[in-house]
C-alpha cells in the first residue's frame, strides 16, 4: 500500500530523501539564536507559572498569532504552479511587446487555478467558474492575464460586482449559502444567463486544473511598433483536452478528496506530466468594432469565431511545483493593470473596474510593497521609480537616489516611445444603463446550437436542481428569463421544477428577516 502513495502525500518523505546525507540544521528562533529545548516551557518549578523571559515560546506563539493574511475575497482556493510560455507563431504586426517580439522567445511564467466563490477551504470540485491567472515574468515587467475558464462573465459594469459576489457568499444573518439571494440577483440580472448557462452545463464541473481553457475574458487593445491599434481577446486551449466531472463524481469527490483538483495538478508536475496549453488570440479592428452587431466591449458576450478566427501564438507550459505554498501561492497576486507596452486596456467596463480593485486588494491583503515579494517581484527588469518606505520594504529602498521627480541628479527619467496610444472619447459623462442589451442572441445560440441533446437536458436538470431551493416568486421570474432565450430552454425548467416542488409538498416555508424592534433587544437584554 505504502508503494502506491502518490507524490502529494509523500512530500514529506521526499524532503527528507532530496536532503541525502545532510544532518538536520541548527533550530533556532525568528532572530537566529541556537534553541536547547523546544518542547518545555521555562516555568517557576515543575507546576508553576510561565516566565515572561521565556523568549523561545514568546518568539514561537507571538508569529504563530500572526500567521493568517486576509483571504482573498474571491477566489480564496487555489493551486499554483510554475513554467514558461514560448512563441511558435509571429504576431508582431499586431503587438510589439517582448513577450512576443521573436518566434522561440520563452517567458518565465506563474499560474494560479481557483474556484471564485467559495473559501480557501472548500471543494475543489463545487459547481463555480475556475479562476484560469497568468503571469508573465517579461522584460519589460510583469504581465498579468486575469482569466478565467469561461471566456464570458455574469455582468457587465462594475459597479454590480460587490453585489453580485456578496449574493454568491454566504448570508448576513444565518451565515449560511442562501439560494434566494442567488438566484434573485440573477433573475434581476439578465445580463448573467449566458454565463449562467455555461455554469450549469457539463463544464460548469471542470476535471481538476488540467483538463479546462482559460480566456483572458476581457477585451483588451493591442498596439504595434507603428503604433497601430486593434482590439484583442486571449485564449489557451488546453492540450490536455477538456474532461468534465459528473455531478455525481464531483459530489462524491467533495465529500472524499475536496482538495482533489490541487493534488491532480501536484502529482501530474512531479511526475514529469508537465500540462500546457495552446495561447491563441483574435483581432478585430477598430472599424470593425464599429460595426460590430453588440457592443465588442461586453463581457457577458463572446466573439464568433467564424467571424474572427483563433490566430495562434504559443505555448504556456507547468513544469515546476511551488517551493511552498503560501510563499509563492497564497502571496500570488495578479494585477490586470500590470500591461507591458503593446498592451493595453480597452473600454470594456468591467476590466476598466479590475484595473483599479485588483491592486487595491492586494495592497490591504499584502501590504503597499507586495510587488517586492519575490514571487510578484518584476525581476526579468529593474524597478526604479519615487515609491519609497511602506511596511515590508524588502529592497534597499532604492539607497539614496532622489525620491521626488522632476529633478536634476541623474535620477530615473520618463521615456516617450512608452507613452500609451492616442484615442478619441466624445460621447457625454453619464451613468449609462446597459441591462438590456441584447441578453439572449448569443445564449440562444449557446443553447441551441452549441449543446447537443444530452447536454441540453443536463443542463436544464443541474438548473433546475439548483433553481429549487429559490422561493416560487424568484424561480417564475427565472423561467419567463430562460424563456425569453428559448421557450424549450424554460419548459424544461418549469417541467422540473415542478416536480421537485410537487416532491417537497410544496414546503413554501418563507424565510422573513427583520431587524428586532427596540422592545424586542430590550427583553433580550435582560435575559
Amino acid at each position: 500500500m505504502a508503494e502506491s502513495r502518490d507524490k502529494t502525500t509523500d512530500q514529506m518523505k521526499l524532503w527528507k530523501e532530496n536532503r541525502g546525507s545532510q544532518k538536520p540544521d541548527v533550530l533556532t528562533t525568528g532572530g537566529g539564536h541556537p534553541i536547547g529545548d523546544k518542547l518545555n516551557l521555562q516555568t517557576a518549578g515543575p507546576r508553576g507559572p510561565l516566565l515572561v523571559q521565556d523568549v523561545v515560546f514568546t518568539d514561537e506563539m507571538a508569529h504563530f498569532d500572526r500567521e493568517r493574511i486576509p483571504e482573498r475575497v474571491v477566489h480564496a482556493k487555489g493551486a499554483g504552479a510554475f513554467g514558461y510560455f514560448e512563441v511558435t507563431h509571429d504576431i508582431t504586426r499586431y503587438c510589439k511587446a517582448k513577450v512576443f517580439e521573436h518566434v522561440g522567445k520563452t517567458t518565465p511564467i506563474a499560474v494560479r487555478f481557483s474556484t471564485v466563490a467559495g473559501e480557501s477551504g472548500s471543494a475543489d470540485t463545487v459547481r463555480d467558474p475556475r479562476g484560469f491567472a497568468v503571469k508573465f515574468y517579461t522584460d519589460e515587467g510583469n504581465w498579468d492575464l486575469t482569466g478565467n475558464n469561461t471566456p464570458i462573465f455574469f455582468i457587465r459594469d462594475a459597479m454590480l460586482f460587490p453585489s453580485f459576489i456578496h449574493s454568491q457568499k454566504r448570508n448576513p444573518q444565518t451565515h449560511m449559502k442562501d439560494p434566494d439571494m442567488v438566484w434573485d440577483f440573477w433573475s434581476l440580472r439578465p445580463e448573467s444567463l449566458h454565463q449562467v448557462s455555461f455554469l450549469f452545463s457539463d463544464r460548469g464541473l471542470p476535471d481538476g486544473h488540467r483538463h479546462m481553457n482559460g480566456y483572458g475574458s476581457h477585451t483588451f487593445k493591442l498596439v504595434n511598433t507603428d503604433g497601430e491599434c486593434v482590439y484583442c481577446k486571449f485564449h489557451y486551449k488546453t492540450d490536455q483536452g477538456i474532461k468534465n466531472l459528473s455531478v455525481e463524481e464531483a459530489d462524491h469527490l467533495a465529500a472524499t478528496n475536496p482538495d482533489y483538483a490541487i493534488g491532480d495538478l501536484f502529482n501530474a508536475i512531479a511526475n514529469g506530466n508537465f500540462p500546457s496549453w495552446t495561447f491563441y488570440i483574435q483581432v478585430m479592428t477598430f472599424e470593425q468594432a464599429e460595426r460590430f452587431q453588440f457592443n465588442p466591449f461586453d463581457l457577458t458576450k463572446v466573439w464568433s469565431h467564424k467571424e474572427y478566427p483563433l490566430i495562434p501564438v504559443g505555448k504556456l507550459v507547468l513544469n515546476r511545483n511551488p517551493v511552498n505554498y503560501f510563499a509563492e501561492v497564497e502571496q500570488l497576486a495578479f494585477d490586470p493593470s500590470n500591461m507591458p507596452p503593446g498592451i493595453e486596456a480597452s473600454p470594456d467596463k468591467m476590466l476598466q473596474g479590475r484595473l483599479f480593485s485588483y491592486p487595491d486588494t492586494h495592497r490591504h491583503r499584502l501590504g503597499a510593497n507586495y510587488l517586492q515579494i519575490p514571487v510578484n517581484c518584476p525581476f526579468r527588469t529593474r524597478v526604479a521609480n519615487y515609491q519609497r518606505d511602506g511596511p515590508m520594504c524588502m529592497s534597499d529602498n532604492q539607497g539614496g537616489a532622489p525620491n521626488y521627480y522632476p529633478n536634476s541628479f541623474s535620477a530615473p527619467q520618463t521615456q516617450p516611445r512608452f507613452v500609451e496610444s492616442r484615442f478619441r472619447v466624445s460621447p457625454d459623462v453619464a451613468r449609462y444603463n446597459s441591462e438590456d442589451e441584447d441578453n439572449v442572441t448569443q445564449v440562444r445560440a449557446f443553447y441551441t446550437q452549441v449543446l447537443n441533446e444530452d447536454e441540453r437536458q443536463r443542463l436544464c436538470q443541474n438548473f433546475a436542481g439548483s433553481l429549487k431551493g429559490a422561493q416560487l416568486f424568484i424561480q417564475k421570474r427565472m423561467v419567463e428569463n430562460l424563456k425569453a432565450i428559448h421557450p424549450d430552454y424554460g419548459n424544461r425548467v418549469q417541467t422540473l421544477l415542478n416536480k421537485y416542488n410537487a416532491e417537497a409538498k410544496k414546503n413554501t416555508n418563507v424565510r422573513v428577516y427583520s431587524r428586532p424592534g427596540a422592545a424586542a433587544i430590550a427583553a433580550s437584554s435582560k435575559m
